[in-house]
């Protein structure tokens, strides 16, 4: 194998690795909840100020980035997930559901993903880049943004984390 990166090697384990790190968050702050006698919908319910997105939605948007980011690098269509979730459990089956998405993808399909065009609205508006420019400048960034504030959420209400829990163990 070459040393140059692939697309499915660049995409697929940091991906992995961002949303198993962020379910172990969301596992502390359950634990916080359930050992303080805290309700957990209070947690799910808090954000960093009034005009972000409380816990539940960042969650929600970091499974959704990176289930699209992999979808369509690979070209798939992109599937639907409801924003219904109202527990840690409920939760942390959307990431379950999302790595399994993940890792059902096979290898192959990122060939070429680099150079795939790949076009997304925002804000409404169409938007298109290569594949290399969506995940470097679109999936990268906005899932590490609502993982980073997830945790930020969880520490900022007391819940016992450090930087080796947001990093995870290699």
């Amino acid at each position: 194998m070459s040393d140059t990166p692939t697309m499915y090697r660049a995409t697929v384990p940091v991906l992995q690795r961002a949303l198993r790190n962020l379910a172990n968050v969301l596992e502390k702050g359950r634990a916080h909840a359930e050992a303080r006698k805290i309700d957990p919908a209070v947690l799910l319910g808090c954000r960093l100020a009034p005009d972000m997105f409380a816990l539940t939605r960042q969650v929600q948007i970091a499974a959704d980035i990176a289930k699209a980011g992999a979808a369509r690098l690979a070209g798939h269509e992109v599937p639907a997930f409801e924003d219904n979730e109202t527990t840690f459990e409920e939760l942390q089956a959307r990431i379950g559901r999302t790595l399994e998405l993940i890792a059902g993808i096979p290898a192959a399909a990122y060939d070429g993903a680099a150079e795939r065009e790949v076009s997304i609205k925002m804000r409404g508006n169409p938007v298109t880049f290569t594949g290399q420019q969506y995940w470097e400048y679109f999936v990268i960034p906005n899932v590490f943004f609502h993982a980073t504030t997830a945790y930020a959420i969880l520490r900022h209400n007391g819940v016992e984390l450090g930087k080796s829990d947001f990093l995870g163990m290699p």
